[in-house]
């Protein structure tokens, strides 16, 4: 081999390495109620849980939730300016259209959206027929 190509080869295999051996980062979240307003709080029902696995720039959420006051609607991820002050929605998410049920999603995350999950900013919000401004929110946290 040519002995100029070694040390770039071996300086370029040093800078990937450590981007295949980091250990993914796991979050997650709990489910729960969250009525906007009064009115809408009888039909805010219902719980679940949320996981997240943060490996390089993918963020994969997987999780399940029961007792909607009716079928859910839409899954989101979220981002709030701080842990428990809602935010404008990042990804939708697959959900289940039942009051009982699945999340599930893969996206890639930007720097910002990476410091942000770390943060404690990002959250599962699962909107139903009932509460169509979200009935179930969830901080993902580690």
């Amino acid at each position: 081999m040519n002995n100029r190509i070694l040390p770039v080869l071996v300086l370029l295999f040093s800078q990937i390495t450590p981007l295949f051996s980091q250990s993914p980062e796991m979050f997650k979240g709990r489910l729960a109620p969250v009525p906007v307003d009064a009115q809408l709080q009888p039909n805010t029902t219902g719980h679940g849980n949320a996981s997240v696995t943060l490996a390089g720039a993918k963020l994969t959420v997987t999780g399940n939730f029961e007792g909607l006051g009716g079928p859910a609607t839409t899954a989101q991820l979220r981002r709030g300016s701080v842990t428990g002050v809602p935010g404008p929605m990042l990804f939708d998410l697959t959900v289940t259209k039942s009051a009982a049920g699945t999340i599930s999603g893969s996206v890639n995350l930007t720097p910002e959206q990476i410091e942000s999950l770390r943060k404690g900013r990002l959250y599962v919000q699962i909107a139903s027929e009932k509460a169509p401004e979200g009935n179930l929110w969830g901080w993902l946290l580690k």
